[in-house]
């Protein structure tokens, strides 16, 4: 077997339970790029196995912590552990995340069910070529009707890896109808976000549901996940999306699910909000759920100001005794980043505000407890106050 020997800075690393051993942390490699090798200590005792990229500055995914030789078996048992585990956990939905990288023990493997079909993503050198095998596993194991790689994000150029979409198993049609509790969507499993729809906030729509009331302001409101879920609750819902096509699927998701208080508008969010001040508009419940806006730690600080400029905004908004469900998806900023700069925001909108809940990803998409990279939503339910 091909072998990758590491520095003793790494092996602290293994002590520690995180699964990735950096570039910067290999001392001899007697392996080729996507191989799954036999990890190698200084003193020569071995490890565990890891999958080895040889571009990443992720050089190695922990696989296991013996000398056992990984086989199938492996991956037949910590699939059906994954699948056993949702299950488990009785969704009401018939979407949702199967496969959660390494928060699984399947590192950079993601699979995302969609009704009767799979999309998965793999995302690193050692898992792109454990593929074929895995798709197998998964018809054996789920019996889907058809598997798509949806291969195409960013990350995989930093893997030396193609951007590709590819049919691996059955048939998966251009539009898969699927539930989220009462709210319908059609998903577009080739070109949607991610792997069709973000998955990660079912059970915080769930949450928000309970407190919404009145009039609604959902922004970045993408497929309108937020909006359906609260409208039933609401008076009047406003969705807005700088995107004209995220508009036409909110519009579209409306009239589906007979939403008729439902309005949606294509407009930059941070110009609309200060415009809706600049109007003397209230809302009665917020929701702010942005993409990402620290992708790397050089843009932490760009990230905070964005983040503490729409919440300040949105408070303001706020009508007093109102809810603000607020978000961020960036891994980049700490869920204590994220408190400190929602209590600046609320200094400075002079807005007293008492946190109800504190949120995280969908119990579907679990944290390993030793890699802190696997904990990236955070949601907070915030009451404003008289």
């Amino acid at each position: 077997m091909s072998t990758i020997t590491i520095k003793p800075r790494g092996e602290e690393r293994v002590r520690s339970g995180h699964p990735w051993i950096y570039k910067s942390d290999v001392a001899k490699v007697d392996a080729r790029g996507g191989d799954t090798v036999r990890v190698i200590g200084t003193r020569g005792r071995t490890l565990g196995h890891a999958l080895y990229s040889d571009r990443s500055e992720i050089a190695l995914r922990f696989i296991t912590h013996d000398a056992a030789p990984v086989e199938t078996s492996l991956w037949r048992r910590r699939l059906s552990q994954a699948i056993h585990f949702r299950d488990g956990l009785h969704l009401n939905a018939d979407a949702y995340r199967l496969v959660h990288g390494e928060a699984d023990l399947l590192p950079s493997l993601i699979v995302d069910r969609y009704g009767d079909h799979l999309v998965l993503q793999a995302l690193s050198q050692g898992m792109d070529r454990l593929v074929p095998e895995l798709t197998q596993l998964l018809v054996e194991l789920v019996r889907p009707l058809g598997i798509l790689a949806r291969n195409d994000p960013r990350v995989r150029l930093l893997e030396g890896l193609e951007q590709r979409v590819e049919l691996l198993y059955g048939t998966v049609p251009d539009q898969i109808d699927v539930r989220e509790g009462n709210v319908s969507y059609v998903v577009d499993p080739y070109h949607g976000q991610k792997t069709g729809l973000f998955l990660d906030q079912r059970e915080n729509r769930l949450a928000a549901a309970k407190y919404a009331r009145g009039r609604l302001l959902d922004a970045f409101s993408y497929n309108g996940g937020f909006a359906l879920a609260l409208a039933p609750h609401c008076d009047e819902v406003i969705a807005i999306d700088i995107s004209e096509d995220a508009v036409a699927r909110i519009v579209a998701n409306a009239a589906r699910n007979g939403l008729a208080n439902v309005r949606a508008h294509a407009m930059n969010v941070f110009d609309e909000l200060r415009e809706l001040e600049r109007r003397g508009e209230r809302f009665d419940t917020i929701v702010l759920d942005p993409p990402a806006f620290a992708k790397n730690k050089a843009s932490v600080t760009k990230a905070l100001s964005g983040y503490k400029e729409i919440n300040l905004r949105a408070l303001k908004l706020l009508t007093p005794g109102g809810f603000l469900i607020t978000c961020s998806c960036s891994y980049n900023v700490s869920e204590g980043d994220f408190a400190d700069l929602l209590a600046a925001a609320a200094a400075d909108a002079h807005a007293q505000i008492s946190v109800v809940e504190k949120r995280m990803q969908g119990r579907d998409h679990p944290v390993l407890i030793t890699v802190p990279e696997t904990f990236y939503l955070k949601c907070f339910v915030l009451r404003k106050l008289d």
